[in-house]
């Protein structure tokens, strides 16, 4: 049984960490391979969980050392229907692999959580296409249909709730927002943009967070950044501008590299760990007010979500 679903703690206020870049870290620090970049299939053998679970063990350690609470996601950025099919993966196969992926993280939870740090469970969903490129965009009644499965399946589950990451359009985050208010699941949806801070369809974030509240009645809980460097987005939220209010979580890359450079790069850039902690401390110090919800994209690790932690924490404590 889902334990938040009807009150999620992290909209109180209080920092919650998430996790970091799992795929790059799976990748490039424990040497697997993933096709299609799908981290799920691991999910299927004793070993592959088992990595799973000391991945996601090291962000419990984190928590439970500072004393946060914690916010993880799934390992199924790519296990919906097209992708699972690319990968061998029937409709039955899939299913059971996003159950399994709640029932690992609850594990993590009865292993971690206590009454004042709690951990919330997040059903990922991953875009349909590239997470880079709009290709082949669909409707926002199509992009319902193809995740609703997904949603579906999270929604029998203990999941809490349920997260689009990487969206870089909006119709596809407005379908992601349908589907869960059908299921009565909250939903997070998270953009990712360009080196300007608009969307790769060229649209601004706060029209595209604008477009997704005026269709869907403002139901996403919150909306969050990732796959994007700080540098890249952190002149779109000056001004302390009333649409960044809706804006609770960041999933920052390490790198400065824009989307396409990340493509093409064969090395991990995994940046600066302290300097990045300074900048996500200066965004929510300077523009995003709102923003507790912290954890990584590609290239970061526990190093750096570390240092977001001894950077951003001292702030949240002096305020309560």
């Amino acid at each position: 049984m889902a334990r938040y679903r009807r009150n999620l703690p992290q909209l109180g206020g209080d920092f919650f960490l998430s996790d970091g870049g799992i795929e790059t870290t799976l990748i490039f620090l424990d040497g697997q391979a993933l096709p299609h970049f799908a981290a799920f299939p691991l999910l299927t053998t004793p070993d592959g969980e088992h990595l799973l679970r000391t991945y996601f063990r090291t962000y419990g350690e984190l928590a439970r050392k500072f004393g946060v609470g914690l916010l993880l996601e799934t390992a199924t950025w790519r296990a919906s229907a097209g992708w699972g099919e690319k990968l061998g993966y029937d409709t039955q196969a899939l299913a059971e692999v996003n159950r399994r992926s709640v029932g690992l993280l609850e594990e993590i939870r009865d292993e971690y959580e206590t009454d004042r740090a709690p951990v919330v469970i997040s059903g990922c969903i991953g875009p349909r296409g590239d997470g880079y490129v709009p290709d082949s965009a669909m409707s926002a009644e199509d992009a319902a249909d193809y995740h609703g499965r997904q949603i579906e399946t999270f929604a029998q589950t203990a999941a809490d709730l349920v997260t689009g990451i990487t969206m870089n359009y909006v119709e596809e985050a407005v379908g992601i927002a349908r589907a869960a208010q059908r299921v009565n699941i909250p939903v997070v949806l998270s953009f990712t943009v360009e080196t300007d801070g608009h969307l790769p369809t060229g649209q601004p974030l706060a029209d595209a967070i604008g477009q997704v509240d005026d269709a869907t009645s403002g139901y996403p809980s919150y909306f969050m950044i990732n796959c994007a460097h700080p540098s890249h987005f952190q002149h779109v939220v000056e001004g302390n501008q009333p649409w960044t209010a809706r804006i609770r979580g960041l999933r920052a890359n390490a790198s400065r590299m824009s989307h396409a450079e990340l493509d093409e790069a064969t090395d991990l850039d995994a940046g600066n760990p302290a300097e990045l902690g300074q900048e996500y401390a200066a965004l929510r110090t300077q523009h995003l007010r709102r923003l507790n919800v912290m954890g990584g994209c590609c290239g970061t690790d526990h190093r750096h979500l570390e240092q977001i932690i001894l950077h951003c924490l001292p702030a949240f404590r002096q305020t309560n």
